[in-house]
Parts: C-alpha cells; sequence; structure tokens
C-alpha cells in the first residue's frame, strides 16, 4: 500500500517537472498534468522491475519518474499533433 502511495506522490512531482524540462507549448492543465506524471511514475516502476532494476512492488525513483513522464508527455504531443 505504501508504495502505491510514494508512486502517486513521487508522479505528481515528476509530472510537474517533466513540464518544465520538456520544452514546447503543450495545453494541459494541471490536472492532466499530474495525472502523466503520476502515469510516468507507474510506467519507470514497473519497466524498471520488468528489467530487473527493481522488486516488485517497490516505487521507482524520482529520475527514474521523471523520465517515465517526459516520455509520456512527448508521446503525448506527437498523438496531439497528429489529431
Amino acid at each position: 500500500m505504501m508504495s502505491i502511495l510514494g508512486t502517486l506522490f513521487i508522479g505528481l512531482i515528476a509530472g510537474f517537472i517533466a513540464r518544465m524540462i520538456k520544452p514546447g507549448d503543450d495545453n494541459m492543465g494541471w490536472i492532466m498534468t499530474a495525472i502523466l506524471g503520476v502515469a510516468g511514475s507507474f510506467l519507470a516502476s514497473y519497466a524498471g522491475a520488468a528489467l530487473g532494476l527493481y522488486a516488485q512492488g517497490q516505487a521507482a525513483g524520482f529520475i527514474a519518474s521523471v523520465v517515465g513522464a517526459v516520455v509520456l508527455l512527448v508521446i503525448y504531443s506527437l498523438l496531439k499533433k497528429k489529431a
């Protein structure tokens, strides 16, 4: 339970930092930014567990969460441009 809460908390912060890192104009509100950050944090946790970097159920590190959020922001930007 604590690993999920930790991932949520780190993901919220990671989403806002990812928006500062990634250049460009993304017209999304702070709620969508937070959701993308949380999703990036979960992505980093599960990808790290699949690669053997983290134990199953262990939250990803802060830097990995920011990287996951940036990756999702880039994907979101590419999908938004095509639509």
